[in-house]
């Protein structure tokens, strides 16, 4: 029985995983506060959405995952803005064995998870930077993240069947 085991596992393909390249596409970050001339006491309240995309590239097993991040901090008392930061961070993976009904998922949950760490360094460099305290951005669920983008399409597929 384990030689029967041994040769299904070697009959399993091997899922193989690389970072082959990061990098910053577009990066935007305006302090409003210091464009404003005003400072003083601040309570800011940070927002921050996150965005996910995921296209093969022409070479194979190439994929190329994109996170779009969109930061606001607002001063909690006059509700007025402080800093605006968007974000776009690509990492480009080579990929192998990942059966296709599960490669979906494995492209916007694993690999945005290998280049969050580097996203939220820049984040922190970029915040502290402009002059604010550096926003140590928590982690981010792309289980969940995952889930409420596939559960947003199925309605809005859903919406117009449900019109006619």
């Amino acid at each position: 029985m384990a030689d029967q085991e041994n040769g299904a596992a070697q009959q399993a393909p091997q899922m193989k995983m690389n970072i082959l390249s990061q990098f910053i596409r577009d990066m935007s970050f305006e302090n409003v506060l210091a464009q404003r001339g005003t400072g003083g006491d601040v309570q800011p309240d940070v927002q921050v959405s996150v965005n996910l995309d995921a296209k093969k590239r022409s070479v194979e097993h190439q994929y190329e995952v994109v996170v779009k991040l969109n930061i606001n901090s607002r001063n909690k008392a006059a509700n007025e803005v402080l800093f605006v930061l968007e974000l776009e961070y690509v990492g480009v993976f080579h990929i192998e064995g990942v059966p296709d009904d599960q490669l979906h998922p494995f492209l916007l949950i694993e690999c945005p998870r290998m280049i969050f760490p580097f996203i939220r360094r820049i984040v922190s460099d970029v915040t502290h930077d402009g002059g604010f305290p550096p926003l140590n951005l928590e982690n981010i669920d792309f289980v969940q993240l995952y889930r409420g983008e596939i559960a947003r399409r199925q309605a809005q597929a859903a919406a117009p069947k449900a019109d006619a």
